[in-house]
This record gives structure tokens, sequence and C-alpha cells, in this order.
């Protein structure tokens, strides 16, 4: 994922989603070369936009007019309190929490810079 503030991004995210840093490279000028931050036995990667290869790859949301084209599905033990913990932290909630047909209990929101993110007790591995 591709932050234009990933010094921030970070810091939001292990705020309101419980996310932990696990590694954080900067770069010069306050950019983030590369950071992996974790959640359970997860981990997502991120870094500041910059000008290059794989910049011309991947955009932040604000760069394609807010449109994402995948977004994670984080899960989580106490969906409601993990909800009620992004929205205090100002998180766009987009799909309030709702319990699926397909089992589990779920929301999806935005971050500051516009990533949809996903969370929810659905477990695909221990689900029959």
């Amino acid at each position: 994922m591709r932050y234009h503030d990933a010094a921030a991004a970070i810091a939001w995210l292990c705020e309101a989603f419980g996310f932990e840093k696990h590694l954080v490279v900067p770069g010069e000028d306050d950019t983030i070369v590369h950071a992996q931050l974790v959640f359970g036995n997860g981990m997502v990667m991120l870094g500041s936009a910059s000008a290059s290869e794989f910049d011309d790859l991947q955009k932040p949301p604000s760069a394609l007019g807010g449109a994402v084209s995948q977004s994670p599905y984080i899960i989580v033990d106490d969906v409601d309190g993990h909800h009620a913990r992004a929205v205090t932290a100002g998180a766009e909630i987009v799909m309030e929490i709702r319990d699926e047909d397909y089992g589990g209990r779920g929301y999806s929101c935005r971050d500051p810079e516009g990533h949809l993110w996903n969370f929810g007790s659905y477990d695909p591995w221990t689900s029959a």
C-alpha cells in the first residue's frame, strides 16, 4: 500500500486498528521506504508514495479518484470493540457492522487516505 504521508498512516493504523510496528525503514524528507505492520499472525506492508517504477503500478486512492481495486480483510476476535476503536480514531465507516449469511460478523471502513479495510470474525481456516 502506498500513502502520501506514510509516517502518519502508520501511527493512525496502529491507533485505530491495533496494528503493531514490525519494521519501519525511514527515508529522506520524512518518507518511509518500507514498513511492516503486524496484526495477530498477519502482516501488511506499506510505504511512502514516490516517483518510482513500482509507484507507476500502485498509487494511493486519492490519485485514482478515491477508487481502490483491492482491500484487505483482517480477522478480529471482538468486531464490536474493534469497530468502536476505529470510529473513535476517525475511520470512515462505509459498511456498518452486520452478521453475514456465510457466518461471521464484520464491517468496512476507509483510513484517512482512503484505503478500504474490512474487519470481521469470519475465519475461512476454521469455518466449514
